[in-house]
C-alpha cells in the first residue's frame, strides 16, 4: 500500500523505512483487513448498480468451528458484454442449513445491501437436497418468492461425489484401499520402512496419498497411485506378514482397474470446468461430450476393446485373462452412470439451443421454434424475436463480422433488442460453482484449527481482500485512516 501510495515521492525510500519500523498490533491490523474489504466492497456496489444482469453461485460448507459458511459468488456483464465474476458474502448458518435457512440467509443479505433481484438471472448450486429440493429447496424458495424474477438454476458437475457414489457403488474397493493405506501411514516407522523400500525397489511413486473423503477427485487420485504401487505394497505387505489375499483376486483388481479408469474420466470432465470465466457453453459442451465419450466406451465395453481403459487393459495383461472379465457389470455400470448424466443435465436441454444460437447466430434454425424457447428462457417476445432472426441473418455487416470474439458488441441494441438481451443474460450464466470450491480452500487456510477464534465478519473480510478482483483505492484510505482510532 505504502510502496503504491508513495511511488512518486522523492524520499520514499526514506518514508518507507520508517513505515517499516512502526509496530502495528493486532487490533490495527484488523481494522486494514476491515478498511481494504470495505473498499472492495464499495466498488462491487457500484459494479452491481451498474451491471445489466447478474447470477450468483451458492456453496455451503463447514469452518475449522464447526460453523456452517455459505459462499456466494455474482457474475456481473455489462452493457459493452465484459464480465466480471467477484467474491459476494460469506454467510454464517448458524443453526440448521435446511433450504430455508440458505433462502432466508440470502435475501436478508440483498435486501441489507440493496442489490435488485430484478437483475437476477440465474442460481448455480452444488446438487445438495438442501439446494434443489423440489419443495423445500433454496431454489424452490427462491422461485416462490415474488421478489425473485423467473431465473435459470442449474447445478455444478464438480459436485459429482454423490452421483459417483449412487452409481458406481464400489465401497468394497474403496474400503479395502484406504484401510491399506491408513494402516502404511499410521506409524511412523512403519512408514518411513514403506518409502524407504519404494527408493529401493525404484518405484513410480515415493509415498501414496493419503485418503481424504471429501471429494472424488481425491479418490481418483488415490486409486491411480494405489495401483502404481500394487506390486509393491503386497511385497511389502508380505515381508511384515500381512494379508495379501485380496490384493490376489482377480474380480477384484479388475473392479479396481475399472473404477481408476472411470474415476479418472469423471476427473477430467471436473478439470475442465475448474477456473474462472468459465461460461455456461463451457458446461453444456463438456457435459455433452462427455454424454458421447460414455457411449462410446459402453460399446467398445461391450465388444472388449480396452483402449480407453488403460488399467483395465494392463490388469488383463499381467493379472488376468480377458475371458474373466465381468464385461456385463461394467457395461451395466457404464449405462447406468450414462443415465444419470442425462437425467442430471436434463435442464440443459430447454437452454441449449439459446447458447448454441448466441455462440453461432447465422446457423440454420427453426426460427419459431428458436422464439419461443428464448421467450420461455430469457422472458423476451417472441413475435419481435421472430423479426430480430430474420433481420440479423440476412444483416450483411453482421455477417462479414461473425468470426469476432466480440461480435455481441457490435450488435445495435435498438434494432435486436431481444437478441441483445439474450446474450447479455447468457453472458450473465455460471460455469459451475468453481470460485465457492476455491473459496472454501481459501477458508480452511485463513481460519485454521489454529485460528478457530476468528469471527465470522473478520472471516468474510479477509476472504474478500484475499479474492477481490478490485485494485484498492488506496489514496482515499490513506486520507480516511485515524493516527489514534480511538480519537
Amino acid at each position: 500500500t505504502s510502496k503504491n501510495t508513495l511511488q512518486y515521492n522523492k524520499s520514499k525510500d526514506d518514508i518507507l523505512s520508517a513505515i517499516g519500523d512502526v509496530q502495528l498490533g493486532a487490533n490495527t491490523v484488523a481494522r486494514r483487513m476491515t478498511a481494504l474489504s470495505e473498499d472492495a466492497m464499495t466498488q462491487l456496489d457500484s459494479d452491481i448498480k451498474r451491471c445489466k444482469w447478474y447470477s450468483i453461485q451458492c456453496d455451503e460448507s463447514v469452518d475449522s468451528s464447526d460453523t456452517a459458511q455459505l459462499a456466494v459468488f455474482i457474475r456481473m456483464v455489462f452493457e459493452d458484454f465484459s464480465t466480471k465474476e467477484e467474491f459476494l458474502a460469506l454467510l454464517p448458518l448458524k443453526t440448521t442449513t435446511r433450504g430455508v435457512d440458505i433462502y432466508n440467509a440470502v435475501k436478508t443479505y440483498f435486501v441489507k445491501k440493496n442489490i435488485p433481484f430484478e437483475k437476477l438471472v440465474s442460481i448455480t448450486t452444488d446438487g445438495a437436497p438442501a439446494m434443489i429440493g423440489r419443495h423445500s429447496g433454496f431454489i424452490a424458495h427462491c422461485k416462490n418468492d415474488p421478489d425473485f424474477p423467473k431465473i435459470l438454476n442449474y447445478h455444478c458437475i464438480i459436485h459429482q461425489q454423490a452421483m459417483c457414489s449412487k452409481v458406481l457403488d464400489f465401497d468394497h474397493i474403496m474400503g479395502p484401499v484406504v484401510r491399506i493405506i491408513n494402516s502404511i501411514r499410521a506409524k511412523a516407522k512403519q512408514h518411513r520402512s514403506f518409502k524407504l523400500f519404494l527408493e529401493e525397489c525404484a518405484a513410480e511413486y515415493g509415498d501414496l496419498l493419503l485418503h481424504t473423503d471429501v471429494r472424488w477427485l481425491s479418490r481418483g487420485k488415490i486409486l491411480q497411485r494405489f495401483l502404481s504401487l500394487l506390486g509393491e505394497i503386497k511385497t511389502f505387505m508380505e515381508s511384515r506378514g500381512e494379508d495379501t489375499t485380496l490384493l490376489s483376486n482377480t474380480e477384484w483388481l479388475l473392479d479396481l482397474a475399472f473404477l481408476t479408469d472411470v474415476t479418472d474420466k469423471i476427473n477430467q470432465l471436473n478439470i475442465q470446468l475448474q477456473g474462472k470465466d468459465k461460461s455456461v457453453s463451457d458446461m453444456i459442451s463438456a457435459v455433452r461430450a462427455f454424454n458421447a465419450k460414455l457411449s462410446l466406451y459402453l460399446q467398445q465395453m461391450r465388444d472388449q476393446k480396452f483402449q480407453h481403459f488403460p488399467s483395465v487393459s494392463t490388469m488383463c495383461e499381467t493379472h488376468a485373462e480377458p475371458a474373466s472379465l465381468n464385461v456385463s457389470k461394467y457395461c451395466d455400470l457404464l449405462a447406468r452412470l450414462e443415465r444419470e448424466f442425462c437425467d442430471r443435465f436434463g435442464d440443459f436441454e430447454k437452454v441449449e439451443p439459446c447458447v448454441t444460437f448466441v455462440a453461432n447466430p447465422f446457423m440454420c434454425v427453426d426460427i419459431t421454434d428458436l422464439s419461443a424457447q428464448m421467450a420461455d428462457v430469457f422472458c423476451v417476445d417472441p413475435t419481435e424475436t421472430e423479426i430480430e432472426i430474420i433481420n440479423m441473418q440476412n444483416n450483411v455487416h453482421l455477417k462479414s463480422q461473425q468470426q469476432s470474439s466480440h461480435f455481441w458488441s457490435l450488435v445495435e441494441p435498438d434494432s435486436y433488442k431481444n437478441l441483445n438481451q439474450v446474450a447479455l443474460k447468457m453472458s450473465a450464466l455460471f460455469g459451475s460453482t468453481y470460485l465457492c470450491e476455491s473459496a472454501f480452500s481459501d477458508m480452511n487456510i485463513i481460519k485454521s484449527k489454529f485460528r478457530t477464534k476468528l469471527t465470522d465478519e473478520h472471516l468474510s473480510d479477509c476472504i474478500r481482500v484475499n479474492l477481490s478482483g478490485y485494485t484498492p483505492q488506496y489514496t482515499s484510505l490513506v486520507s480516511s485512516m485515524q493516527c489514534q482510532a480511538s480519537h
